[in-house]
């Protein structure tokens, strides 16, 4: 199935799982979740609309896409210490969850949000071919910005790496400019590189891990908002150390992206 490539990079960010007001976590890799909402963002979606049906098909239209991602670097957890609503007149502080106002004394909330710092992944979404067409040119000129989970989380460029690919794992594999938070020993011929399936790969035995999260969005409207678990594969595998791109990245990407234009 083709698909088009994209690189996740950015300071910080954060794929929410079992998020609460007081503890927002953050998956070890994009969630389903904020990917969804980064392509329905581009396209110019309101929350209460993202999934409203293609007159194509009648149906989601990011139902039939499927992700795989390289775990170039995993990052640092980063956990933010917040304080909301502290010293703000009484009626212009927090309320509770029936619509009145919090006393005084009981107004601040302690918050810890938890981020990915210094990440890197980069991904294969394969998909019906005009749909992926579609994707790739609004991911190119988003109707509104694209962050990675949260506001703050502004992606580096580039964000689109190219597509559609006949192959796009296969570039993962094999072309992809790769970076990691450590470079390759000199007699190193390849590299242990953690990937994430969303079916199980053909091939890898049948006792590869396996995990199941809470991430597949059914409704993005704030008062509505629901998810469904899904199960995803993990696997380490080796590539090529050759991939390595030195910092800064961009000259390597650059010429990735560029390779087929050149003359």
């Amino acid at each position: 199935m083709n698909g088009i490539l994209l690189r996740l990079a950015a300071p910080l960010m954060s794929f929410g799982e079992h998020a609460a007001f007081h503890y927002r976590d953050t998956l070890p890799f994009p969630s389903r979740s904020a990917l969804i909402g980064l392509f329905a963002a581009a396209d110019g979606r309101p929350r209460d609309e993202a999934f409203a049906p293609d007159p194509a098909t009648g149906k989601d239209p990011y139902s039939d896409l499927t992700f795989t991602v390289r775990i170039d670097r995993p990052g640092t957890r980063h956990t933010d210490y917040h304080t909301v609503g502290g010293g703000r007149p009484h009626k212009q502080g927090l309320r509770t969850s029936i619509g009145a106002y919090r006393p005084r004394e009981k107004s601040t909330l302690i918050t810890e949000r938890v981020y990915l710092a210094d990440a890197v992944f980069t991904l294969a979404v394969q998909g019906p071919d005009p749909f992926l067409e579609h994707l790739l040119q609004r991911l190119e000129q988003p109707a509104f910005g694209p962050y990675l989970g949260r506001r703050a989380c502004i992606p580096n460029e580039p964000l689109v790496l190219g597509g559609p690919h006949p192959d796009p794992v296969g570039e993962l594999f094999d072309h992809i400019p790769l970076s990691l938070t450590t470079p390759p020993r000199p007699d190193q011929a390849t590299v242990p590189v953690d990937f994430v399936w969303e079916h199980p790969p053909r091939h890898v035995p049948a006792a590869h891990s396996e995990r199941e999260v809470a991430d597949v969005p059914h409704d993005f409207t704030p008062t509505r908002r629901s998810h469904t678990t899904r199960r995803t594969w993990h696997t380490t595998e080796p590539l090529p150390a050759t991939l390595y791109a030195p910092p800064p990245a961009l000259t390597a990407l650059t010429a990735y992206i560029h390779q087929d234009t050149a003359p």
